[in-house]
């Protein structure tokens, strides 16, 4: 079963005796996993399982549901505040579906650390990288054997935890969570019958919530999910953002301006975990698209794949081919310049927070204030 096809079931789009059935099956099996899942916390919650601390502040971003939600742009948006004020950090990924762990780190002229690098590095990595050109990365999936890296080999005071919320085993200060405006709470089931990778209480633990796309949905849309996190954990803070578009980049990496994106006849593609959300944009952004292929979520092209993807867009006569900057970083690299006589071009984008962003900085600043304040006893 490909993603669209699992989204269809699990939202209860799909209709009939066999829907019925498999929606039953998997209601089963997410009852097992809520057990472990709710056993797990509670044990971490106990002290039963052992928590391990590292001598930095960790800050985690993680999310509650599958699929994209918007951490990278906010690990990206952090790491840039924190450089802002000269804090040495680093960024912890586990490196999903990356063929290696490895230590992957990026200087800037006239810095004296050792710079690592992996052609192996896909998606959030690569991208957090190439947002984030001086930022120390370490893809480790054991989270607390690249903490210890980034503070024991690279003098790292805070660190920023990618896809953290689930991986308690590493202490941390903050945890900010993002929320997907336009399916906030992975239809009301765990994995597989919905999204949620655990249940939505588990929100208690969060310091802030940062609902992203807000752009998608309607006011009222975005006050029950405001209402509904507000009674799960009345003191979490609530923030909201957009993934604000700035241009697209072509291969060579010529850019083009939104304003010179509408009208134009754009043949769309991409594997990621909410299509619906960047087909949209391009919509919103005045573009024709003309054509589309959505691939599952993280998604390994062939040369092949890349080829039909051209050729349908030649047939429909494209005036650009257009995918996401983690789709990209997919491409096989002989295919990333492939002469199609059609540009060939990812979407890239920043998050925008538009609402309660003195809010968050403050909440980071007062955490760093006590935080590097021990450190430095």
């Amino acid at each position: 079963m490909n993603q669209h096809d699992f989204g269809q079931l699990v939202s209860g789009r799909s209709t009939g005796f066999k829907s019925q059935m498999l929606r039953f099956f998997l209601r089963v099996v997410s009852q097992a996993y809520q057990f472990v899942i709710v056993l797990r916390n509670f044990l971490y919650s106990r002290g039963w399982l052992k928590i391990q601390h590292v001598n930095a502040m960790v800050i985690s971003v993680g999310n509650i549901t599958t699929g994209g939600t918007g951490k990278t742009p906010l690990v990206i948006w952090l790491y840039k505040f924190l450089q802002q004020k000269n804090i040495h950090c680093a960024i912890l990924t586990r490196g999903y579906k990356t063929r290696r762990a490895s230590c992957v780190m990026r200087r800037a002229k006239n810095e004296r650390n050792t710079q690592y690098t992996t052609h192996n590095t896909i998606d959030e990595p690569a991208i957090i990288i190439k947002s984030c050109p001086r930022a120390s990365v370490i893809i480790n999936p054991d989270r607390v054997a690249g903490a210890n890296e980034a503070v024991n080999r690279f003098g790292a005071k805070v660190l920023i935890m990618d896809d953290g919320f689930q991986h308690r085993r590493l202490a941390r200060e903050l945890d900010i969570v993002t929320i997907d405006a336009t399916r906030p709470f992975g239809y009301g089931k765990l994995l597989p019958a919905g999204l949620l990778r655990e249940p939505a209480d588990s929100l208690k633990r969060a310091d802030a919530v940062i609902i992203t796309r807000c752009d998608k949905v309607s006011e009222s849309g975005l006050n029950e999910i405001e209402k509904t996190l507000q009674i799960i954990n009345p003191d979490m803070i609530i923030a909201s953002s957009i993934h604000s578009p700035i241009c697209a980049k072509t291969i060579d990496n010529t850019e083009i301006s939104i304003e010179e994106l509408k009208d134009k006849k754009v043949f769309a593609f991409c594997g990621i975990g909410n299509p619906d959300a960047f087909l949209n944009t391009i919509k919103g952004l005045g573009a024709n698209p003309v054509g589309a292929e959505v691939y599952d979520d993280h998604y390994h092209y062939t040369n092949k794949d890349i080829s039909d993807i051209c050729r349908e867009a030649m047939d429909l006569k494209a005036d650009l081919i257009l995918t996401t900057q983690k789709d990209f970083n997919r491409l096989p690299i002989e295919k990333r310049k492939l002469k199609t006589g059609i540009p060939f071009a990812y979407l890239a984008v920043e998050l925008k927070i538009i609402s309660g962003e003195e809010r968050i900085t403050q909440l980071i600043k007062d955490c760093l204030a006590g935080k590097i304040h021990i450190l430095r006893r």
